[in-house]
């Protein structure tokens, strides 16, 4: 495992393919994550992104290729993906949290459980991380006495709280008010201020611009188009590309 200071990428894909039946979803993807970065995936619904995700975290099984964290090759069948899903939080637009447990309780469930941190340790970071996404005073809550933007910011601090490695978002706001889809971008910055090493599937096109190191651009399950930012959103090479990020400029989204 990676000691935080080296170069290795946190996460590698070498070569993922993807079928669900006869449809091909992931073709030979080839991505690197380097630490302390912020990768970008766009592309319209259906192009792949979130399997892509639900691949790096080990929840779907990939047909060939590889995946590396920090180095180590998890899709081999050695290795056992609970001790790697321990390693890498990830937020989906469903919330998932429980509602018969209090917002402290949903937070501290895993690290009790699965990392086998004492209550009262659990309990200390995850009111610390309440207080840093400003939800200092919802620890006694239930999730439906929550906004759907309060209820999102518990999500993410659930998969911060064991510490991951890396942080997969899978289109965290896309089930929420357009009013409430600012916070919980704001928490996503701030994370990326602090260090955090993040993949995010997104469709908001000016927040990946904003915060991104690496844009990758998928279509039909290929990763057709990858660059910084300023290559990809300002003189993006390939049409498809093109034509997609025009739909979002015509709409004042970019």
């Amino acid at each position: 495992m990676s000691d935080g200071t080296s170069t290795t990428p946190v996460l590698r894909l070498e070569s993922v393919r993807k079928t669900f039946g006869s449809t091909v979803v992931l073709r030979d993807i080839d991505l690197s994550v380097p630490p302390h970065t912020v990768t970008a995936l766009i592309g319209a619904s259906g192009s792949g992104k979130s399997t892509l995700l639900r691949c790096a975290n080990l929840l779907e099984d990939i047909d060939d290729g590889a995946i590396f964290l920090d180095g180590e090759d998890i899709t081999d069948p050695r290795v056992d993906p609970d001790t790697v899903r321990r390693r890498i939080g990830v937020v989906f637009q469903a919330y998932n949290l429980f509602p018969h447990m209090t917002v402290l309780d949903n937070i501290t469930l895993a690290p009790r459980r699965v990392h086998k941190v004492a209550r009262a340790e659990a309990a200390e970071r995850a009111r610390e991380l309440l207080a840093r996404l400003g939800l200092g005073d919802k620890a006694g809550e239930y999730p439906d006495r929550l906004s759907g933007g309060q209820q999102q910011r518990v999500a993410i601090v659930r998969a911060l709280a064991g510490k991951p490695r890396l942080l997969l978002l899978d289109e965290i706001t896309a089930a929420l008010d357009p009013e409430l889809v600012g916070e919980v971008l704001g928490v996503v910055r701030d994370l990326k201020d602090q260090g955090m090493t993040m993949v995010i599937a997104t469709h908001e096109m000016g927040f990946a611009r904003e915060v991104a190191d690496q844009v990758c651009f998928l279509d039909a399950g290929v990763v057709l188009e990858r660059g910084t930012p300023k290559q990809v959103f300002g003189a993006p090479e390939q049409e498809r590309t093109q034509r997609f990020l025009r739909r979002f400029a015509e709409a004042g989204r970019l």
